[in-house]
């Protein structure tokens, strides 16, 4: 898959939006502060330069690997509000490992691709076993007409421990592109943890020429590193200030993008 086809550039930068907890769950805040959050998140990325904004429901904890019908409605909701207010392209990932929710809101509400956590790795968490998905999201995608919606695969992803901890990390990329993935993503053990850089070295070998996503800790510091060995970053924690987008950051960031790529 060719990023620029999505993003409009080689090297896109993907900005996080993590909702606050959504109904049903503690310290919910209610839709319309959480509407009012978000546009005030989508404006700031969209001011900031970013390539495209990927939406979360990073707080609603504890996760679960499929949500509620009442979460995936509320989910399609912001992502149709902050689909009309960007011409950013939009991707969704539905915590846990929802991919049915996920490709049901790509579709209601235009977005072009979607992240699988679990994907060709079955993971153990805190929150329970997460089994791969991949014959099962591929499946569903094409019984519903949505193959030109790209999937985004973690490998050996954050905040789990592999279920078989033998695997290397190149059969987990291998795996993921011959099961359809339009991307890999790499990330470190938890939220704000740089991937380390032996793992994007052996990411990039059996990649080749297909793409891979930094899923975590990137700054403002280590992007020129990063890129020597991916095609994307997805970027949350050093952009936000208590989970939310915080201009100044955000500044700081793309300007050391720019300089990297000037």
């Amino acid at each position: 898959m060719d990023l620029k086809k999505i993003f409009s550039v080689e090297k896109p930068i993907i900005g996080m939006i993590h909702f606050p907890p959504l109904i049903g769950y503690p310290d919910y805040p209610g839709i319309k502060k959480i509407e009012k959050r978000v546009l005030g998140e989508v404006e700031i990325l969209n001011k900031g330069g970013v390539h495209s904004i990927m939406i979360e429901n990073n707080y609603d904890i504890p996760h679960h690997e499929f949500v509620s019908p009442e979460i995936t409605a509320m989910m399609a909701k912001l992502a149709d509000l902050v689909v009309r207010n960007t011409n950013l392209p939009v991707g969704i990932d539905v915590l846990w490992n929802d991919f049915k929710s996920a490709l049901g809101i790509c579709a209601a509400s235009g977005l072009s691709y979607f992240r699988v956590p679990a994907f060709v790795d079955s993971v153990r968490t805190v929150y329970g076993d997460m089994p791969a998905r991949s014959k099962e999201v591929v499946s569903c995608r094409k019984k519903l007409g949505l193959e030109n919606i790209a999937i985004f695969a973690d490998v050996q992803v954050k905040h789990s421990e592999m279920v078989d901890p033998k695997k290397p990390l190149s059969l987990s990329v291998a795996q993921a592109f011959d099961s359809f993935a339009g991307a890999i993503i790499v990330t470190g053990k938890w939220t704000g943890d740089s991937p380390k850089v032996d793992d994007l070295k052996v990411a990039r070998q059996t990649a080749g020429e297909r793409p891979i996503i930094v899923g975590s800790g990137s700054t403002a510091e280590n992007l020129k590193t990063l890129f020597e060995y991916t095609d994307g970053i997805i970027v949350g924690t050093a952009i936000m200030t208590d989970g939310v987008v915080d201009e100044k950051k955000l500044k700081i960031y793309m300007d050391s993008y720019k300089r990297v790529f000037s």
